[in-house]
């Protein structure tokens, strides 16, 4: 019986952090530049137009956004 509600909160506990595997888009565009495609990697870094930056989306998208760039969702 004691094994039910471990079980119970390692299954909560992985669908949780399934939703982190996932990658999401936007298309930002800018005076100086074409429109693009960000996006939020798995591993939490910023991609442009598929290609990994190496930087974490959250400060990538926040530097384009004080840079002058708009980004949809």
């Amino acid at each position: 019986m004691k094994k039910i509600p471990f079980l119970a909160f390692l299954i909560v506990t992985l669908m949780a952090c399934n939703n982190d595997d996932e990658r999401t888009c936007r298309f930002c565009s800018s005076d100086q530049t074409p429109e693009f495609e960000l996006c939020r990697e798995p591993n939490g870094n910023a991609s442009v137009n598929g290609e990994d930056t190496g930087t974490n989306y959250q400060a990538y998208l926040d530097d384009l956004v004080a840079a002058g760039a708009s980004c949809g969702n």
